[in-house]
């Protein structure tokens, strides 16, 4: 019941910044708040004797990236990541060296100092980026489509795996997820595919929105699977209790970020040729 009343709860405002073109802001901002706690989070399980996260730079370099993900210039764009990442590198570690009585925990905090970045950060930067480089139907399509197939997979795969699961997916990483959730999530996934074709991304046709919905739904579980090895480091069940029935904002965020590269990319080249 809470997982039902936290998403009633968040969809409306989501949906909102999704559809209403003035609202882009609002949607950057939903991003950036989801993206800050998120790598908090993973700072936090991240978090050793002999790992310590600069989280400060890690912030810093965040929200640069995100500022870049505005600009709608791919070639300039990427040129700036890699000035950001190539600082983000030099500063930890002159940081670190910096830290006489540290030297030990150079290569594992500076490590997990950009690899959260990475992870959190730089891949949910593709959601802003979905948001703002393309015009505002295209980019509502695009985002109502990729939330649409997540969402719509993950319940699949939540509702099936409980009714009918009995074959385990990866008991060493999650033991709750079944061979019976995966397909009960493609499936979901495919009729969410078909019903966004049908209902308003008539531009995107059956034959490449399938196998899109297939691949994310796959992304999905491996980037479900990927946070949930990470917890099990960290010995803990959930990345946080910040949403109810949830767990932490990176539980929910972990199969998006796997895909926003993909449909950002997908939608450059399909949609621009």
């Amino acid at each position: 019941m809470n997982r039902v009343i936290t998403a009633l709860v968040v969809l409306p405002f989501l949906i909102a910044s999704i559809l209403i073109g003035w609202l882009w802001w609002f949607f950057v901002a939903l991003a950036g708040a989801a993206m800050a706690l998120a790598l908090w989070e993973f700072y936090v399980l991240s978090q050793r004797p002999t790992v310590k996260p600069d989280a400060a730079a890690g912030y810093l370099a965040s929200v640069v990236l995100f500022v870049i993900a505005l600009q709608n210039d791919l070639t300039l764009n990427l040129l700036l990541t890699q000035i950001v990442f190539i600082a983000l590198t030099i500063g930890c570690l002159i940081a670190a060296m910096l830290r006489a009585a540290n030297y030990d925990k150079m290569i594992a905090s500076t490590g997990a100092t950009i690899l959260g970045v990475l992870y959190v950060a730089f891949l949910g930067s593709y959601l802003v980026a979905l948001r703002t480089n393309f015009r505002q139907t295209l980019s509502a399509h695009l985002l109502s489509f990729f939330f649409m197939v997540l969402m719509g997979s993950d319940v699949g795969a939540y509702y099936i795996g409980r009714l009918l699961g009995k074959h385990k997916l990866a008991p060493k990483i999650s033991p709750g997820k079944t061979w019976e959730g995966v397909a009960g999530g493609v499936a979901a996934a495919l009729v969410m595919a078909v019903a966004a074709h049908y209902w308003f991304f008539h531009e995107l046709p059956l034959k490449w929105a399938l196998p899109l919905a297939v691949l994310m739904t796959v992304l999905g579980i491996l980037g479900d699977l990927t946070e949930s090895a990470l917890k099990r480091g960290a010995g803990t069940k959930d990345a946080a209790k910040l949403l109810p029935g949830h767990g932490g904002i990176l539980d929910r965020l972990d199969s998006l970020l796997f895909n926003a590269p993909l449909i950002y990319y997908f939608a450059r080249f399909y949609f621009s040729s």
